[in-house]
């Protein structure tokens, strides 16, 4: 393992619905210099598109390398028709702290990620993306519980991770998800565990460890560095292409808000903000990423990240244009969510285009590598 392994759990409630917040820089890390460990302010497993994503169950890679500027090349087994024999897993459940309840449920694989899935795409999507998506969940759940192993969170009490399956967030029953099915229940249920029961022994490694497969709603085109939006960097999670996203319903969204509003919800979680002058010089965009995403803007006479003023003034993400006239300032806002890693919108493009899930997964998480496993109990 290269470095020490880190790890911050912090459950904040303005944070449910704003995601992934941390960065200590604002560019990838320079070659040659040695990476910061991704560290991710939540102990959330998942994130629910209808409501603007909490945060998965991300820790920091247990080897975190320098990505550099460039996407990695996909490993040779990435799109394997039949991924190497991993080692065999002795987790037949995950064990799940109900935010709402305070109980810890013992969850198998399967029906864990089948409520994932359920939770996170519609059953209409096609079913390449489900699988993407199943994959995705399976392996940061894992990494999740990995890393509670490693570094447990007191708040989660001897879970792995936390969820609200009764508000949708990262996780369903099969109870549930009928509910949200209706008429169709038993059909949308089906698909889902079609989905799930292809691809459930598979997983995603980087250096022999299950990565961190955060995923997002829709992008902006292109996804996000990580080191943009969390603290430290991982090398699968750089800017990978989504122009399927381009399309998609709700792409592109407009917030205004009266220069009152914007001082209040920005001095909410800034106090120090002192905001002077012509309210048309209040903000000024000073970097961003590759990508497109805010990485660093000036408020007032305080230089914050993108994700920041998301978070803030609960924006879809931190891909913005801003224009000031009047009194009041309107924010263009691309994508739905962090940007990082995979796209579910980009991922049912791709299906719909002839993907197989793995090469949505290898799209989105490059150089990283699918292997089987050997669940204990089905």
């Amino acid at each position: 393992m290269k470095g020490a392994l880190l790890f911050i759990a912090i459950f904040a409630l303005s944070m449910l619905i704003i995601p992934m917040i941390a960065l200590n820089s604002q560019a990838p890390p320079v070659a040659g210099t040695p990476p910061a460990p991704l560290i991710v302010e939540t102990a959330q497993p998942a994130h629910n598109p209808s409501e603007d994503e909490p945060a998965p169950p991300l820790g920091p890679p247990a080897s975190p390398v320098d990505i550099g500027m460039d996407t990695q090349a996909v490993a040779d087994d990435q799109l394997s028709a039949e991924p190497p024999l991993s080692d065999i897993f002795g987790v037949s459940y995950f064990r799940v702290l109900d935010e709402r309840t305070g109980e810890i449920h013992l969850v198998s694989v399967r029906d864990y990620v089948r409520g994932v899935v359920a939770a996170e795409m519609p059953a209409s999507f096609h079913p390449e993306a489900l699988k993407a998506q199943a994959v995705a969940a399976h392996t940061f759940a894992l990494h999740q519980q990995m890393v509670q192993q490693r570094i447990p969170d007191p708040d989660l009490r001897g879970a792995d991770f936390s969820a609200d399956p009764q508000g949708r967030m990262g996780f369903v029953t099969e109870e549930v998800a009928r509910l949200i099915f209706g008429y169709r229940e038993d059909e949308h249920w089906q698909i889902i565990t079609d989905a799930v029961d292809e691809v459930l022994e598979l997983i995603l490694k980087h250096e022999g460890e299950p990565i961190v497969a955060a995923f997002h709603a829709m992008s902006a085109g292109a996804t996000e560095y990580a080191s943009n939006v969390w603290v430290g960097s991982a090398p699968y999670l750089v800017p990978a292409p989504s122009q399927g996203d381009l399309s998609a319903p709700g792409f592109e969204t407009r917030e205004a808000f009266e220069t009152s509003l914007l001082q209040r919800l920005l001095h909410e979680h800034h106090p120090g903000i002192i905001f002077e002058g012509n309210p048309a010089d209040w903000l000024e965009v000073t970097e961003r990423s590759s990508s497109g995403y805010v990485a660093a803007i000036r408020v007032g006479d305080t230089l914050l990240r993108g994700i920041d003023v998301r978070r803030a003034l609960y924006l879809r993400s931190h891909h913005f244009e801003i224009d000031f006239s009047g009194s009041e300032f309107t924010f263009t806002v691309r994508g739905y969510g962090h940007g990082v890693g995979l796209s579910q919108r980009g991922a049912e493009y791709m299906a719909r285009q002839g993907a197989t899930f793995e090469e949505i997964l290898a799209n989105y998480y490059p150089g990283t590598a699918l292997h089987r496993i050997v669940i204990a109990e089905r």
